[in-house]
Order: C-alpha cells, then sequence, then structure tokens
C-alpha cells in the first residue's frame, strides 16, 4: 500500500493552495468544500478565484510564493505553471513537516487527492496512487452509477438512531445485524421513496426482530484465484464475527474477510503441530452459541474432501443453525487453468477423485478400477504416497507410459505444472510442493493445445520419458 487512506477533517483548518488558475481552482473549491479557510497566493488570478474572495470565502495574497506563506499552514497545493516555484513549495513544506500535494507531479506528494464519490455523509474515495488517474476516473464513473442517491440521507437517519439502538440492543453483534437487516430492507426501501417517517418507524419496528442466535456458514474457496470465488461466499465474509479458515485457502481470499473479524487459522499441515478437528469442531459450535457469524472458510468444495460434512454433524447435533456455500473443487479449478479437461471423448470417459491419504496397512482401494484405461484419476494429497500410487496403479494393470500431470498452487498466479508419464510420479513429486494436485490419464496430452493461463503456453517435453515444468507465474 504506497498511500494510507485516511479521511482528515478540514473544517476550520488554514490549507493553502499556490497558483490561480483553473487546476488551482478545482483544488480550492473541493477544500471550500470540506470547510477549510482557504488561502490562495498568485501574482493573477481567474475570475472564480478573485469572485470567491469578494465574497470572502477565502482570502487571496495577490503576491508569489514565500516561505512565510506556510506559517499556521495545515496542508498546501501548489498548482502553479512553474516547476521551480512547485519544487521550492514542496522542499520548504516537507522540511516543515506540512502535507503538500504538488499537481501532477507525484514524487513531490507526501499526500494526493482521490477521485471522490460524494453521498455525504457517505464519501467513497478512489486512488491508483497517482499511476493511472484515468483509471481511477473510470471506475468513479462506474461506481457512480451503481451507488443510489438516497444513500447519503440513509446514512444521516441511521445516525439519529444510534443512540436509541445502543439502549435496546445491548450488544454490538445484535447492533450490526440490526444495521444489516435495516440497509437491506424496507428501511433502505422507505428512504428511497422519501418517506423518512416511515423508514423511522420502520427501524423502531426492527429493534425488536433482530435474531441472538448465531449461525455457521461452511464456505468453498475454491482452489486459490480469489476471482474464482462465488458472489455468495464474499457476501457471507464481509458480515462475519469469526472466520476459521484452512492453510489451503489463499492470502488473497482470507483479506477479502470483514476487516475487523476474528481470524482464527485451523489448518492441518503433515508433520506440523495443528488444531485437531475435535477442537475445530467445538470453536464452531462455541462462537455460534455465542451468537456470533462465523464463517468456516475451506480451500476448494468443503464436501470434496474437506471434511464439511462431519463439521455440519456436530454443528446439527449442537443446534446450530448453518448454511452452505459451494466453491470450485480444485480437480475443476485447477485442471481447467492447465488445461487438461477431466473428460474427453477421445480420451477419457470417466473421471474419478479419490485422496492420497492411504494406509497401507488398511489399504481397501478398488485399485484394479483405479487403473482402469481411458479414465482421468484425479488424486488430492498424494504427494507422500506418490510412490505408493505409483506401485498399485502399474501392478493393477495402468500403462507406465500413461500421461501425468501435478498441478501445483492451480489457479493461483505462482501456479506451476509438473509433466511426466506414470512411472515418473514418485521422482516428479520430489520437486513438487503443497497444495499440489496429481492428474494420470491420456487428457493431459492436450495441455500442451489447451493451455491458457499465463504468460505462454505448456512446453512439451522433447522425450516422453523426460518430465517437464512450467511456470506459469
Amino acid at each position: 500500500m504506497d498511500y494510507l487512506p485516511i479521511f482528515v477533517k478540514l473544517k476550520g483548518r488554514p490549507c493553502l493552495v499556490v497558483g490561480g488558475g483553473e487546476v488551482a481552482w478545482r483544488k480550492t473549491r473541493m477544500l471550500m468544500k470540506a470547510g477549510a479557510e482557504v488561502t490562495v497566493v498568485a501574482p493573477d488570478a481567474d475570475d472564480d478565484v478573485v469572485d470567491a474572495a469578494d465574497r470572502c470565502e477565502l482570502v487571496w495574497q495577490k503576491e508569489v510564493f514565500t516561505k512565510r506563506h506556510l506559517n499556521t499552514m495545515f496542508l498546501v497545493i501548489a498548482a502553479t505553471n512553474n516547476p521551480l516555484v512547485n519544487q521550492l513549495i514542496f522542499q520548504a513544506a516537507d522540511a516543515r513537516h506540512i502535507l503538500v500535494n504538488v499537481v501532477d507531479d507525484t514524487p513531490k506528494c507526501s499526500f494526493i487527492l482521490p477521485s471522490i464519490i460524494d453521498r455525504c455523509p457517505v464519501v467513497i474515495a478512489l486512488s491508483s496512487s497517482g499511476k493511472a488517474p484515468v483509471l481511477t476516473r473510470l471506475l468513479r464513473e462506474k461506481l457512480e452509477t451503481l451507488i443510489p442517491s438516497h444513500i447519503g440521507r440513509m446514512a444521516v437517519l441511521a445516525g439519529e438512531f444510534r443512540n436509541t439502538l445502543r439502549k435496546k440492543l445491548t450488544t454490538l453483534i445484535r447492533r450490526r445485524k440490526f444495521w444489516e437487516m435495516a440497509f437491506n430492507g424496507r428501511f433502505n426501501s422507505l428512504v428511497a421513496a422519501g418517506n423518512e417517517q416511515g423508514a423511522k418507524d420502520e427501524l423502531e419496528k426492527l429493534t425488536s426482530s433482530v435474531p441472538s442466535e448465531g449461525e455457521v456458514a461452511l464456505i468453498g474457496a475454491g482452489p486459490g484465484a480469489p476471482s474464482l470465488l462465488t458472489l455468495r461466499a464474499l457476501q457471507l465474509m464481509q458480515q462475519a464475527d469469526v472466520v476459521l479458515y484452512d492453510y489451503l485457502v489463499s492470502d488473497e481470499i482470507i483479506e477479502l474477510c470483514r476487516r475487523d473479524a476474528r481470524l482464527i487459522c485451523v489448518g492441518k499441515r503433515a508433520y506440523c503441530h495443528s488444531i485437531s478437528q475435535k477442537k475445530t469442531n467445538a470453536l464452531l459450535v462455541k462462537y455460534a452459541q455465542e451468537g456470533k457469524r462465523v464463517v468456516r472458510l475451506k480451500g476448494g468444495d468443503p464436501f470434496m474432501f474437506g471434511r464439511g460434512g462431519e463439521e455440519l454433524q456436530v454443528l446439527k447435533e449442537a443446534g446450530v443453525s448453518f448454511q452452505v456455500v459451494p466453491g470450485i473443487t480444485a480437480a475443476a479449478g485447477s485442471t481447467a487453468y492447465a488445461g487438461i479437461p477431466l473428460t474427453h471423448r477421445e480420451h477419457a470417459q470417466t473421471a474419478m477423485f479419490i485422496t492420497g491419504h492411504l494406509r497401507k496397512e488398511n489399504d481397501n482401494f478398488r485399485w484394479a478400477t483405479m487403473a482402469r484405461c481411458r479414465q482421468t484419476l484425479v488424486i488430492y494429497m498424494g504427494l507422500m504416497k506418490s510412490g505408493y500410487i505409483q506401485q498399485k496403479l502399474i501392478h493393477h494393470g495402468r500403462d507406465p507410459l500413461t500421461p501425468i500431470a501435478i498441478i501445483e498452487n492451480g489457479t493461483r498466479t505462482n501456479q506451476k505444472i509438473f509433466k511426466g508419464i506414470l512411472s515418473d510420479l514418485e521422482s516428479l513429486a520430489g520437486g513438487v510442493s503443497s497444495p499440489a494436485l496429481i492428474i494420470v490419464g491420456e487428457v493431459v496430452q492436450l495441455a500442451d493445445q489447451l493451455s491458457w493461463f499465463g504468460q505462454r503456453a505448456l512446453n512439451t517435453a522433447s522425450d516422453l520419458y523426460a518430465p517437464s515444468v512450467v511456470n506459469l507465474g
């Protein structure tokens, strides 16, 4: 983050604008709108500045800039057409630790002015840190069409009701639920229709209908790319009081959770200390029974080797309400991003998903079924048992020359694809890090044609017996 976005109260604060042209007037007018006491320093000024000075809305000092003009100033904007003057202003202000902005010269700015969507008291600011102001303007235009004009008035009415609400609903969690119900319900519609008295009455009614019970949302975060998160998942993540997440959930997705939500990692990794499933179940019940909205965030889909069903059984026994938001499972997401179709009329009529958490002493897998040709085998969590899987598949009839791929960090910007043949599986897996997915089947060879994600297509190994690795990051 190049700049910290903050909203500064300028009402009554002395602010300086150096320059009297059109650009300077735009900046001056913005400061005046925020209630600042503006002084304009410029030998000459446009009519707008002169008229505003005549109306005593600002002070115009008809002179060239000197360092003394910075005395008592809170911030300064340099908007002259003279680079040397702008440089002098920046150096003098920066030396005094005064916030300074030199228009269209980002390196000489200790603060920048964002593009603003004003629905007072709701204000939305957009910035590209000075890198792409036209892009910011285009985004602002899109948001202007999406944000209703009555949002500001709705915020005013909500502010007037806050003290009353604190007396009626004593917990923060119940007040948050109240406002979400209000802003998404009839209160919103009444304000939009201009019926403010009806809107106030609706707030009074809502205070008696806020649920005190908590709920758990079991959410699939998908294979890793934030763009593959479902809309419903994002909505619930931004409403959550507590988020329990696994290691497989990417940092980019975690960042999309509500800022003040409590984030708890309950992931499990081989050979690492981690929270037990029993402890995870207990935490879900505990926070829900405290009235909190809990999100249980799992990589991929929670019902695909994610123990989602087990966790819901515990919640059901405890009488905790829950809902499920499915996610794109790694088998579908990662193979699609690698250009490997799970089925194809000429190569695979079936696809099987299995877990690599196998126990040699109690192996009840039907390996003969797994080893059939012309089917795609997708193996989750199979790196550690890759040698055993390779041995079993070949022993039960799968051709050692069957194409395979291991997809590391599928769908993410650091995605890697390791390709080879079945007899290479154990050695190939030795150079791969989790999370990874093993694909066995003739469809793997289609990746050379169908690769699309990343800056270049997959490379074809020159020797079928020599595995290849491609980094699509």
